[in-house]
Order: structure tokens, then C-alpha cells, then sequence
């Protein structure tokens, strides 16, 4: 069955996982240019919607979407999974037809309901013991862009990437 989804986490997954917190809260977060050319080229020319799901609520997270053409964010998710089931229904897309990229507990019943499931190399133990790939890339370093290269190699896509 090819993907047609993958969802992500953010803190530790498509960031570094560190938050940057001032006076008047959360004012920085670091994101990896080679991860948002895969979210921004490469996912489109593979027919796979991006989807972002965390549990936390960020502007910066909102603003990188936006520049990124990601238009499918549940912030705020206290209930991941269910969060996760009524997006991919509302898109009509099979959970077998997602494929998630997370790095820790937090994503653990997401990834186990999906189709495939990758994780940074600095992910949680029971996470790195549940995926299918597990990236040499650390999170917010590339990690996402590395699982995104083994989806297309693998030809899990609908259509196949042009390099």
C-alpha cells in the first residue's frame, strides 16, 4: 500500500527539541533547512500531504507551517492518536496509508496504528524499538528529510521524486 500522509511531531522530531523561553514566553525554536525542502519539494512530487500533529500550542510552529504550505496542524493535541484518526478521515486516507516520523512517548500509539513509522537517531528507546527506520540524522537536524529519502526509495509514494 503506497503513503499518502506522513504525519510529524514537532520538539525533538522536526526540531532539536530544544525551547527557547523568555519573559513573555516561547520566542525560539531551531528548525533544519533540509528537513523543509522535504516537506516543501519533495513530499508534493511524491503526492504525500504533510501533516503536523504536537502537543504543544507555538506561533513559531504556526509560521514555519505556513511557509512550509503545511495547511494540516493539530497543535495542542492532548489525545494524538484520536487527534490523528480524525484528520486522516476527514482526508480520507487509510492509517495504513500514513506514515509517521516521532521521538518519544508521546508518539508511541500514533506510530503503532500507521502504516510505516521512523524516528530520530537521538529517539526515545521503545520509540527507536517500534520503527521501521530509524535515521542517522538527529532530530531537527535532518532526521526527517533522511526518512522521507527511504519512503521514495522504498517507492512508498504515489508518485515517484524527481532528484
Amino acid at each position: 500500500m503506497k503513503i499518502k500522509a506522513l504525519a510529524m511531531d514537532v520538539d525533538g522530531t522536526l526540531t532539536d527539541g530544544g525551547i527557547y523561553i523568555g519573559r513573555n514566553g516561547e520566542i525560539m525554536k531551531r528548525f533544519c533547512v533540509k528537513d523543509g525542502y522535504a516537506i516543501n519539494n519533495m513530499l508534493p512530487q511524491m503526492g504525500i500531504i504533510p501533516i503536523i500533529i504536537t502537543g504543544r500550542k507555538s506561533e513559531i510552529v504556526q509560521a514555519r507551517s505556513s511557509e512550509l504550505g503545511i495547511t494540516r496542524i493539530i497543535q495542542g493535541s492532548s489525545d494524538k492518536p484520536a487527534d490523528l484518526k480524525n484528520m486522516l478521515l476527514k482526508e480520507d486516507i487509510l492509517l495504513e496509508e500514513t506514515a509517521y516520523i516521532g521521538d518519544d512517548m508521546n508518539d508511541y500509539e500514533c506510530m503503532l496504528m500507521v502504516g510505516l513509522r521512523g524516528c530520530p537517531k537521538d529517539a526515545d528507546k521503545k520509540i527507536k524499538a517500534i520503527a521501521d527506520y530509524v535515521s542517522e540524522c538527529e532530530g531537527g537536524k535532518g532526521a526527517l528529510r533522511d526518512f522521507v529519502e527511504w519512503l521514495w526509495e522504498r517507492g512508498e509514494s504515489i508518485r515517484t521524486w524527481q532528484k
